[in-house]
């Protein structure tokens, strides 16, 4: 029972690092291509900017509720998210499923001016809707280095014969 009590404890702490790390790297890229089942079962990308991460590591997106991704992701609710900054050397991968919410107080909290554009009306606009996607995994690769410390460390290695650092990369599970 003791065993099982710190085992639990430690997957919690655990949950919550990867949470925070997966929602600083989202904040800081915010735009990724998001994947879902077409109805003829081919993947269908297109880019997205995240509205929210929350706390718990659910990612929040805008969306009109009668388009065609909409009712990709109620045919099938699996979804992944590719987040890419290639000028910081950042990449993320997130696999997850994703849900169409109604919630207004949501709306209010996330709703931006860039999201105006799509949505004049604002949050009264009756096409508005949120998507939720709870991650089931997530994958992320960090240079955290400039461009010329990436292009160095390359030709460091070329010279030296020995593999080149290229920053941190991990797997994260929830």
């Amino acid at each position: 029972m003791f065993n099982e009590a710190i085992y639990n404890i430690l997957h919690i702490m655990k949950n919550e690092k990867n949470i925070e790390i997966l929602k600083s790297k989202v904040e800081e890229v915010r735009i990724c291509m998001f994947t879902t089942l077409s109805v003829k079962d081919e993947f269908s990308s297109r880019p997205m900017a995240t509205a929210k991460v929350e706390e718990d590591g659910s990612i929040w997106f805008f969306t009109n509720e009668y388009s065609l991704k909409s009712a990709e992701i109620s045919k099938e609710n699996q979804v992944t998210l590719g987040y890419s900054s290639p000028s910081d050397n950042t990449y993320i991968y997130v696999n997850g499923k994703a849900e169409l919410v109604d919630d207004r107080v949501r709306k209010e909290a996330y709703f931006s001016a860039p999201v105006k554009a799509w949505f004049p009306d604002g949050i009264d606009d009756p096409a508005l809707i949120l998507i939720k996607v709870t991650p089931d995994f997530a994958e992320y690769w960090d240079g955290s280095s400039s461009k010329m410390v990436v292009a160095f460390n390359m030709l460091k290695a070329i010279v030296t014969g020995e593999k080149s650092d290229q920053g941190s990369h991990d797997k994260i599970n929830f």
